[in-house]
């Protein structure tokens, strides 16, 4: 996964809208991406951006095939909750994170100090973005960028990504042949080009920012991206918790906020059946796995999290993390042995649940909102636990 890239296409746990994938571009005219470059070098010529740097950049350009078959197979449009967090939090990459952590302790200390994002955090994403930088990419910025904004599907988004890498090139602050991920995220937490301009430190006070090779850099940029989209110092990302079996499931909702009083009114505990604490604090209850799964409670600083990867499964994944290297926390839920579900199947609970008469929007094998609404009401209709999870005992449920 990269970072700093803020996807409309999500599963059953990300947050967007349902938006079908459009796979009808017509690659077949092979004059359609010339067309394109084109009209991407008016724009950066409007911009500033100097005609030898775009001659440079797009002499031989062509589509990369590999980028698209990525962007359609992520891992959060294909992996439940378990598979997801068992694959990221593993105790290869939570005991380098340990190692990483003391290693640094007293630049993350001083990174903390002035941004307020605890070191546990920072390690955590450098973890789970790039393997604590043995994964930073090896694909052509351009060409991946040039790739998914000549795609219909996330075309304005790409586009403007595009044009932010080229002025970075022009400006020097990037070498023109600069690699990264397939969807253009680039250094050791993954930086999209937008925020290397908006948001990149040059700490080392060396006169570049080097996202690559200076940790001083990375880290210093990572948390000033945090601190400016919301992060509040000292707070936590969230908890588990445990709910009641009669609790009203549809409650669970990323956008629904409650203080943690009200919470424990409707019967909410720490997992140690302890009472929850006595505050006003706002926190949504999430249930990624649906009500057999793990609850969580999460506070302002998982949307902060979400700001930059918006996946509920990376979020989650991050906060755990950190919880495990500072601490050695461990869920008190059980896995659920229970098999993920493919594009296919998805779009086969949408097709069903329209058949029904529940609206899941187009059926694009995505489970975003809409298909969580349509099961929700479906799940109410039947007198089923509304928890809205687009999973496997759904696609059961749905089989004739």
């Amino acid at each position: 996964m990269f970072s700093f890239i803020f996807l409309s296409i999500f599963t059953t746990l990300l947050l967007a809208t349902d938006t079908a994938i459009n796979d009808t571009q017509d690659r077949s005219n092979p004059r359609a991406f010339e067309i394109f470059l084109t009209d991407i070098r008016a724009q950066a010529r409007k911009q500033g951006i100097s005609t030898a740097t775009l001659d440079a950049a797009f002499n031989g350009l062509t589509p990369n095939p590999k980028v698209l078959e990525y962007d359609r197979n992520q891992a959060e449009f294909t992996l439940n909750f378990w598979h997801y967090l068992n694959s990221r939090v593993s105790n290869k990459r939570l005991q380098k994170g340990k190692i990483s952590l003391k290693k640094n302790q007293d630049l993350l200390m001083r990174v903390y100090q002035k941004y307020g994002v605890r070191p546990e955090i920072l390690v955590s994403i450098w973890g789970l973005e790039t393997n604590y930088g043995e994964q930073v990419g090896k694909m052509n910025l351009v060409r991946s960028l040039a790739t998914l904004g000549f795609d219909l599907r996330r075309r304005d988004f790409f586009s403007r990504e595009l044009l932010a890498l080229l002025k970075l090139i022009d400006e020097g602050k990037l070498p023109l042949n600069a690699k990264g991920s397939w969807a253009g995220a680039m250094g050791n937490t993954q930086f999209m080009p937008s925020n290397v301009a908006a948001y990149g430190i040059d700490a080392d006070a060396d006169g570049n920012i080097d996202l690559w090779n200076s940790l001083e850099d990375i880290m210093s940029s990572s948390a000033n991206f945090l601190n400016a989209i919301g992060w509040h110092r000292g707070e936590k990302w969230g908890h588990e918790v445990k709910i009641t079996a009669d609790f009203d499931f549809s409650l669970a909702n990323i956008n629904l906020k409650k203080s943690l009083n009200e919470w424990h009114t409707l019967g909410v505990r720490l997992t140690n059946n302890a009472d929850l604490p006595n505050s006003n604090k706002q926190a949504a209850l999430i249930l990624p796995m649906g009500f057999k799964g793990p609850a969580f409670l999460v506070y302002h600083n998982f949307y902060a999290i979400l700001r930059w990867n918006n996946s509920i499964l990376y979020a989650l994944s991050v906060g755990h993390l950190a919880d495990k290297i500072i601490n050695n926390q461990t869920l008190s839920s059980k896995p659920i042995a229970q098999p993920s579900l493919s594009r296919d199947d998805i779009l086969s609970i949408q097709t069903k649940l329209i058949e029904l008469g529940f609206n899941a929007g187009k059926p694009d094998g995505i489970a975003g909102p809409k298909t969580r609404s349509a099961t929700r009401a479906y799940q109410k209709h039947n007198a089923l636990p509304a928890d809205g999870y687009v999973g496997y005992q759904l696609l059961q449920q749905l089989q004739p």
